[in-house]
């Protein structure tokens, strides 16, 4: 343990330090949490840029009662070292231990719960205006980064702060890099702001301005009277009723403190533009911030190794490789992210077809618009987006895409549970929510084969087509090349058991399958959650005693149901099993140990299914508890 560090146990041990000692505890911050990444995996460019930063708001402001939002909140290892949660870094991610974001049953010092971005400016907002009803003197701070930046709910929340009189430091922390490269005309202001002789200029008045003592506002009163005109001309965020100061080196502490010290006594919204460094202090991931975006374990020493072993390819894998064919086909394709290229394997397609690539940045309403705006003019529009982060688009799905019937495809990834990153990016809805809306249709891949001739049957529709797969691999079955679909709204009977039929929608059909040869039920492979095959699901029905429904997604309102109203339309009555993800936020773990937990394994479906039908299997009364 290095031993300044082992010494913080909250923030205020280390308001306690002389701030000479500041830069030597930095060091062994980055060092821990270097160290503790590399044994766990988890957020680790982000994380080592902020350092100086966390150590100065923790050292100026009186935290907890000083509330700092943190936007996403993957940049929060070392807050979450510095108040109280050293011990637990071991457990990061991992099943009942720490949460990889901002978590407010977690500590005190996390006062809002991130992980989607661009949602701090209004939560520290909220909680500045809660303080000045309440007759509270106390501060709300926003950290946000300049890819977060880039979304509509950003400037929503600083238009509505810009107003307000009341205690909110909004801090943006500029590394010119989001997940994706940052895009769009304010990504180019910052640049042009940061750019050349200006950023060396400023950062050394800046410097001098700080450094003197009791006439200090004075004098930064004056720089900013005599500078302002030649430095920052009609700052963006002045506009917005800010007292905009900036921008500094987010790594320099001799600037960082003094200059929070000087907020912390203004009144009114202040805006604080820091320049920092993903990955700083560690070469190769300041070399490749991306890659060192998010890694697994590694040895710190030597860096990210390839295995030796090529990895099954992930649906992700399968997706980017048929963007890239269909668009080799079709010249009307357009390939449409928010600020997710690799994340979503849109790397090739960029590369490739770089015209008809469109990064909109961490906007996902615009960017289903942006689609249905294209759709209109005779494109296909495909938008690549995470389940989770097409909830925010749902108004825009709605009206300007399902409403008009345009035909644009959503490759809908982490679908389902998605493990270390907990139920903030877990794709749990996508089944209720999108099969309520009329016109809009909803595969349900069961493997990597599947997933590409699902995506080529959606892309050939005239409607809107969501096509859901989960992150990670498969089954491991082999894909086939070419451009083949598969019947629109139509499944198969992959399994011809007695008594008990399982209908499956999605890659739970592999551990459904395990169960039913023990059981010697019949499996149905559903495909589509919207059309339902009703057709097949009568014949079924018909010819069983009883059916369960079998998906990765929330029971309520999912595929299950469904299948119930299908078959109440159909004036017939059945007892229908439903399986899936229980009405509660599933929290952060090993995937497969979640998927157990909520008894949808091999095992957990065969005991379910055994406790609820013993009877109609010749088991006799049921000897075992529902699982589900």
């Amino acid at each position: 343990m290095s031993k300044l560090l082992e010494t913080i146990n909250d923030p205020a041990d280390l308001r306690r330090l002389p701030r000479a000692q500041l830069a030597g505890l930095a060091e062994e911050l980055r060092a821990y949490v270097l160290d503790s990444v590399s044994k766990t995996g988890g957020h680790l460019s982000s994380n080592l840029g902020t350092v100086e930063l966390t150590i100065a708001l923790h050292y100026v402001f009186n935290t907890p009662e000083d509330r700092i939002v943190w936007d996403v909140g993957h940049q929060t290892y070392p807050h979450k070292i510095l108040t109280g949660r050293r011990e637990r870094m071991a457990s990061l991610r991992q099943l009942g231990g720490l949460a990889g974001f901002p978590q407010r049953s977690e500590s005190a010092y996390d006062p809002f719960g991130t992980a989607h971005s661009s949602t701090s400016i209004s939560a520290a907002l909220g909680m500045a205006m809660a303080a000045k009803q309440k007759g509270e003197q106390r501060h709300a701070v926003a950290v946000i980064g300049d890819g977060a930046m880039s979304a509509g709910m950003a400037f929503e929340a600083l238009n509505n702060a810009g107003v307000c009189d009341c205690n909110l430091l909004v801090i943006l922390n500029d590394n010119d890099m989001s997940i994706s490269p940052p895009v769009g005309a304010l990504n180019r202001y910052l640049a042009q702001l940061m750019s050349g002789r200006f950023y060396a200029a400023t950062k050394e008045l800046g410097k001098k301005v700080l450094h003197v003592a009791p006439p200090l506002f004075e004098l930064a009163k004056r720089f900013e009277e005599q500078a302002k005109g030649l430095v920052v001309p009609a700052t963006l965020f002045e506009k917005f009723g800010f007292n905009y100061i900036g921008p500094i080196d987010g790594h320099d502490l001799e600037s960082l403190i003094p200059t929070l010290e000087n907020i912390r006594q203004l009144k009114g919204p202040q805006f604080l533009h820091v320049v920092t460094r993903k990955g700083q202090g560690y070469k190769l991931a300041e070399a490749d911030p991306v890659a060192y975006h998010g890694p697994g374990k590694f040895d710190p020493a030597v860096g990210l190794v390839k295995p030796a072993t090529p990895p099954k390819p992930t649906f992700t894998q399968v997706f980017g490789s048929w963007l890239c064919d269909m668009a080799a086909q079709d010249p009307r394709l357009v390939g449409i992210t928010p600020a997710m290229r690799e994340g979503s394997g849109m790397v090739e397609f960029h590369q490739r077809f770089p015209d008809r690539y469109y990064d909109v940045g961490i906007a996902e309403q615009h960017a289903v618009t942006f689609a249905a705006g294209m759709a209109t003019e005779g494109l296909k529009p495909v938008v690549a987006i995470y389940s989770t982060f097409l909830q925010r688009a749902y108004d825009q799905l709605v009206h300007d895409v399902a409403l008009q019937n345009l035909p644009v495809v959503f490759a809908l990834d982490r679908a389902g549970l998605v493990g270390a990153d907990g139920p903030t990016h877990a794709g749990a809805y996508d089944i209720p929510y999108l099969r309520c809306i009329p016109n809009v249709s909803i595969a349900c891949p069961a493997d990597e084969n599947e997933c590409r001739k699902l995506l080529t049957t959606a892309y050939r529709q005239e409607h809107p087509v969501a096509v859901r797969y989960p992150r990670g691999a498969g089954a491991g079955v082999a894909v086939e090349p070419g451009l083949q679909s598969l019947p629109f709204g139509k499944g198969e009977i992959r399994r011809q058991g007695k008594g008990v039929a399982v209908l499956a929608f999605g890659t739970l059909l592999y551990p459904a399958l395990q169960a039913a040869e023990r059981l010697d039920l019949t499996v149905v492979n559903m495909r589509w959650a919207k059309p339902l095959d009703t057709e097949l699901l009568l014949q079924v029905a018909a010819s069983h005693e009883a059916l369960v429904t079998i998906e990765e997604g929330a029971i309520m309102g999912g595929a299950g149901s469904a299948v119930t109203e299908a078959l109440l339309a159909a004036g017939v009555q059945k007892p229908v099993l439903q399986l899936g993800l229980r009405d509660e936020f599933i929290p952060h773990g090993d995937p497969a140990k979640l998927l157990a937990l909520q008894g949808l394994d091999a095992a957990g479906i065969e005991a379910s299914i055994n406790a609820r039908f013993a009877q109609v299997l010749g088991r006799g009364a049921p000897s075992l508890k529902v699982v589900g």
